[in-house]
């Protein structure tokens, strides 16, 4: 690795998080989420473009992978348990809809060009995400959190992120040289299930009561850094036995919820996911080579038939899933437009199978066109099937929803 020094340091933070927030707030400003802006000055200022910013120098990524860390703790305490439960039958036949029907597309249409199992796997598991944050900004600014479709959307988005967490641990074992079989998928099942169902109910008992007694005897941002600390003390434990960092991170975020000392946790976590979270979209961005989407170059025609073939996939195996749930009187077809975008979890499944060869660029640039078709066509279509309500409704919403991914 070529040594960088303080200064040349120094100068890859204040370009990529000059070029992120700018173009975070450029994208906003067309109605569109601040994650589809850096993505797009990652590629900018990535190895294809400009060659500003090189994603594979050894900084840059575990900046990069810092915020993924904090991202999926920030998703973890926007999760609420009870409103989950509260949706119950619904919302668990829109999710499981929502990963076999774009996982089995997916899958399908990789296996079908003659490429192999593992990229096949990854292509599939990338389409089953459904990224929460993106999903509740755009309710919240309708002011449709609250609706009966919102709550179903909101719980199947959560649901989904727990079934991909399990998922992208069995591709991570998989990128470990384990072979696929029923065992170890119901091993790699059960540990990340387990892990997560045994470090939540302890946590939830102790952590809470554990950061009210620090913030009682300790000065202010303590408890923010506490629970820091525990994300990432949790991500290195689910790594030792098994699972994935970030199920870890997830975890940590559902044991904060409960404390008096939330909200500072949720304040401290958010300013400094204003920081770290960008990292991690533009050092994606970075790495997309465009010009494997370049038309002109015959050479390329596949990588853009994989990407238009998965992007169809990616939107009708979500919006399908809106119609799972017969018995449902409620319009199907919001849930289903809900359920379409990627965002960061689709992101996250893309870059690791990257990193660790199972796709080559072709796939890796396909599945970015994924993520950013999906995210850019949903909040208008959302727009369009649930109009706002009452600017009160609306503001009441937004002022209840922080969303790293969308805010930057």
């Amino acid at each position: 690795m070529e040594h960088m020094d303080v200064p040349q340091f120094l100068g890859i933070l204040f370009v990529v998080l000059t070029v992120a927030k700018l173009s975070g707030h450029l994208a906003q400003a067309v109605g569109q989420p601040a994650v589809l802006g850096e993505l797009l000055a990652g590629v900018i200022v990535g190895k294809s473009v400009l060659g500003v910013v090189d994603p594979s120098n050894e900084v840059v990524h575990l900046l990069g992978e810092l915020g993924v860390v904090i991202l999926l703790f920030s998703i973890g305490l926007e999760t609420d348990l009870k409103s989950l439960l509260k949706v119950g039958g619904t919302a668990l036949a829109v999710a499981v809809a929502g990963v076999v029907l774009p996982f089995a597309l997916g899958y399908g249409i990789v296996q079908g060009l003659g490429l192999s199992v593992p990229a096949s796997v990854v292509c599939g598991a990338a389409l089953t995400a459904t990224s929460v944050g993106i999903t509740a900004r755009v309710l919240s600014d309708l002011g449709r959190l609250q609706d009966p479709e919102g709550q179903v959307i909101l719980g199947a988005a959560i649901l989904d992120d727990v079934i991909g967490l399990v998922i992208l641990a069995v591709v991570a074992g998989m990128a470990g040289g384990h072979e696929i079989s029923g065992w170890g998928v119901a091993r790699t099942s059960a540990v990340a299930f387990g892990f997560l169902i045994v470090a939540v109910s302890v946590g939830r008992l102790v952590v809470p009561r554990l950061l009210d007694a620090i913030a009682a005897i300790s000065s202010a941002g303590t408890p923010a850094i506490a629970a820091l600390l525990l994300a990432f003390g949790l991500g290195w434990l689910a790594h030792r036995v098994g699972s994935a960092v970030i199920v870890g991170a997830f975890a940590a975020g559902l044991m904060v919820v409960g404390a008096r000392t939330f909200h500072d946790v949720e304040v401290g976590v958010t300013r400094l996911g204003h920081f770290f979270v960008p990292l991690f979209f533009v050092s994606v961005g970075a790495a997309v080579d465009v010009s494997v989407l370049n038309p002109f170059d015959p050479a390329n025609h596949r990588t853009l038939a994989i990407a238009g073939l998965l992007t169809v996939a990616a939107l009708a195996g979500k919006f399908a899933a809106g119609y799972a749930p017969f018995w449902f009187r409620g319009r199907k077809a919001l849930i289903g437009a809900g359920m379409i975008p990627r965002g960061e979890v689709g992101l996250i499944f893309a870059q690791m199978g990257r990193s660790v060869g199972l796709l080559d660029e072709g796939l890796y640039a396909a599945l970015t066109v994924v993520v950013l078709v999906t995210t850019f066509v949903a909040p208008p279509l959302l727009k369009y099937l649930a109009p706002p309500a009452s600017g009160a409704a609306a503001l009441s919403d937004h002022e209840g929803i922080e969303d790293l991914a969308s805010e930057g």
